[in-house]
């Protein structure tokens, strides 16, 4: 949810989930091609990841910011924009909603954060990997390996800074939105 921009909240729940299983199923099936060399097999993982995928994140979305349902996706996006951005929301009808969402941010990030030992034991298991397939597989492989743990090392290593980042604008968000609505 974390990584959801604000356009895509703008859409409703089916739109989220296609949006999200695209992106994510294109990824994973982009890997399956350059490791297995098999459009059939990339065809497979882009459908079925991409539909598993798509549905969780829709259904978490949904599970973490339950008020997002009540409203219109315009007014979904400008809370979502003025969160992420540590912003003041500009109608005062929408801090509420603000306060919500960035307690669905921080939230989202304490579920988060317990999945990051897993992270960091699959980065382990990656090099290995990677490794091995470096002295015994084809080039496909080889290459698809080395670019997992590029990317989750990118990940163990980025993305902590970019989630704090975040979540000290959504502070400052609901701070502005808690002062709008005490004014208010």
């Amino acid at each position: 949810m974390i990584l959801v921009p604000g356009w895509m909240w703008q859409r409703g729940p089916v739109s989220r989930a296609v949006g999200v299983g695209l992106a994510a199923g294109f990824f994973f099936g982009a890997f399956v091609l350059v490791e297995a060399m098999s459009w059939v097999a990339a065809a497979v993982v882009f459908v079925v990841l991409g539909l598993l995928y798509g549905i969780r994140v829709a259904r978490r979305m949904a599970r973490i910011w339950p008020a997002a349902k009540d409203m219109n996706g315009v007014d979904r996006a400008a809370v979502v924009r003025a969160t992420r951005r540590g912003e003041a929301v500009g109608d005062p009808r929408l801090a509420p909603a603000v306060v919500e969402y960035a307690g669905a941010l921080r939230r989202t990030a304490e579920e988060d954060r317990l999945g990051r030992w897993v992270v960091l034991l699959v980065t382990a298991l990656a090099v290995a990997l990677a490794v091995y397939d470096t002295a015994m597989s084809t080039t496909g492989e080889t290459i698809a390996s080395w670019l997992v743990v590029v990317l989750l090392l990118a990940d163990l290593m980025w993305w902590p800074r970019r989630r704090a980042v975040l979540l000290a604008r959504a502070d400052r968000a609901e701070a502005s939105a808690r002062r709008m609505t005490d004014a208010g």
